[in-house]
């Protein structure tokens, strides 16, 4: 059996350069490699393209690679909760292409069956049709959408095994899922890492032929990005 484990999250990183497009799986602050990501806030590495639902917030997650400036570009559905991100993008500091949330997740999903465009009625009529070829198709006007194209995928798992197997958890699945195995090198950090053999083949929502590298991450804080709770009576 072929092993995909890296010793730690140094390794897991190793190749990734300046310049790069990276895809970040979660979903808000659910599901995110926090371990992958503050590696690669205490590197030199910057003029990153980032593929990710949210930009984070402005003290944790894609937020820290934003505060060191290490961010050329985003691409994302979501980026409400971050006030530096909104700060960099009005200024000028920051480039940023919003696209509609199933879109971006089709574009992930896209990649990862090796389709390379496809065609959708959200953004028609709107400025992300803009420069776009459009066609009809049963009465209703479309806009291809490219699949994207990425070196890494990092994305973060409940569960996996030596082989590259994974398991999601609850709301953490979203983009994680459609993002492993959609970029050149996929890096999966989980939170236990069992050997080969030991997972349900039932329950495995990503086989290990979609990843590259895996390693188990350590001290996950889980943030909630808004709580929101019922007043005592």
């Amino acid at each position: 059996m072929i092993t995909k484990k890296v010793n730690n999250v140094q390794d897991a990183i190793e190749g990734i350069e300046s310049g790069m497009t990276i895809m970040f799986g979660g979903f808000g602050l659910c599901g995110i490699p926090e371990n992958t990501i503050a590696a690669l806030v205490n590197t030199s590495i910057s003029d990153l393209t980032c593929i990710s639902n949210n930009a984070g917030v402005d003290d944790f997650g894609l937020g820290l690679l934003l505060q060191k400036k290490q961010v050329k570009k985003m691409i994302s559905s979501y980026v409400g909760e971050n006030a530096e991100f909104e700060r960099q993008m009005l200024s000028g500091e920051l480039e940023v292409e919003l696209t509609p949330q199933g879109t971006l997740a089709e574009r992930c999903r896209a990649a990862q069956a090796g389709i390379p465009a496809f065609f959708t009625p959200a953004g028609y009529g709107t400025e992300v049709a803009e420069g776009k070829e459009v066609r009809e198709f049963n009465g209703k006007m479309h806009i291809m959408e490219q699949a994207f194209k990425a070196e890494f995928a990092i994305v973060k798992a409940w569960k996996g095994d030596e082989a590259g197997n994974l398991i999601f958890k609850g709301t953490a699945r979203n983009f994680n899922a459609c993002m492993a195995g959609a970029a050149k090198i996929t890096i999966a950090e989980v939170e236990e890492l069992v050997p080969v053999g030991t997972l349900d083949p039932n329950q495995i929502h990503i086989p290990g032929i979609m990843v590259q590298r895996i390693f188990q991450g350590e001290k996950f804080e889980k943030r909630i990005e808004q709580r929101t709770v019922r007043q005592r009576v």
